[in-house]
């Protein structure tokens, strides 16, 4: 039993990679390192730099390692820009999800798991998103996504692909600090790069309908996401009865003021964020309901925002 990480050199990737390892399953990393790193990858994992629009090094792959299940993390992530780059957004995530599934069917590789995301929900006019809350991507992003987990649902019918699509909300902190988050667009990050450039962080809005004014948003940490996708493949593994969806959310939101008080604490560098003017369509709340897999997939929230700020922090700082 084997399997395969697509993405497993990114962030998110490399802590599932070491879920696997701690649960003491085979795992392979398939990365084109387009915004992974090598050096994620830990030493005894094997590596294949490639593509995943790539079939014939996918099919090669699943062969040589006696592939069993994949999980699909790779992707294009860049919400916001994928509007600027709508066919490259659609290139990576839907044909290359496509073609990964075309390589899986020919191999008789029956099982994926699937990184989904919260941006299928759009701006949700709920309190708590579940998984039927209605689906409104508003970006090829969240379209993309959307058209992956349909991509899957088909191959269900069409050969029985087992699959579990785990949708994610604000994934953040650091389960090894070897691994930190390098996307120039997430909010972490952006505060650390702020900080140890000797800039004052910014909040995009303080007027918002919320107890400090700020955004509300569910955010998790990266090795409570990882740990729910190796219980997933597991559940897969053992022909186990699994839901097709899954919200990996909180049930309970965090303010971008209450990030920022976090962050001040945990470095020690005091500062009052600038407040800049709302961003278009940010909502003011978006929270997800984790119970279906808190039921599944021993999904639960081991770390605090203290936590998560912390690991975060450290990380960034080791990679200096």
């Amino acid at each position: 039993m084997s399997w395969l990480v697509t993405g497993g050199a990114g962030y998110i990737g490399a802590h599932v990679v070491r879920a696997f390892q701690a649960a003491e399953i085979d795992v392979v990393v398939l990365d084109d390192l387009s915004s992974g790193f090598s050096a994620f990858v830990p030493s005894d994992v094997p590596f294949v730099q490639g593509s995943i629009l790539d079939g014939a090094l996918i099919s090669e792959t699943i062969q040589r390692y006696g592939i069993t299940g994949v999980v699909h993390v790779a992707g294009y992530k860049y919400a916001g820009v994928s509007v600027q780059r709508p066919l490259h957004t659609y290139q990576q995530n839907v044909t290359g999800t496509a073609i990964l599934l075309a390589a899986m069917a020919d191999a008789g590789v029956d099982r994926i798991v699937f990184s989904s995301s919260a941006a299928v929900y759009g701006t949700p006019d709920v309190d708590l998103v579940t998984e039927d809350t209605p689906k409104s991507p508003e970006s090829p992003y969240g379209e993309s996504k959307l058209i992956g987990e349909w991509l899957l649902r088909d191959q269900g019918v069409a050969v029985g692909l087992r699959h579990a699509s785990l949708r994610y909300f604000n994934v953040v902190g650091s389960g090894d600090p070897s691994v930190y988050d390098a996307s120039p667009h997430n909010l972490f990050p952006l505060v650390f790069e702020a900080l140890l450039a000797g800039r004052t962080p910014r909040i995009n809005g303080d007027d918002y309908a919320t107890p400090d004014g700020t955004c509300v948003r569910d955010y998790i940490h990266v090795a409570d996401l990882a740990a729910a996708h190796v219980v997933a493949a597991q559940r897969l593994d053992a022909g186990d009865p699994i839901e097709t969806v899954y919200n990996l959310g909180s049930g309970d939101g965090v303010s971008v003021g209450e990030i920022m008080s976090a962050v001040a604490e945990v470095t020690g560098i005091d500062f009052t964020p600038e407040i800049a003017p709302r961003r278009p369509g940010d909502p003011a709340r978006i929270v997800a309901t984790g119970e279906l897999a808190a039921r599944d997939l021993d999904w639960r929230m081991r770390y605090s925002l203290v936590d998560m700020v912390r690991s975060a922090w450290e990380a960034r700082r080791a990679a200096s």
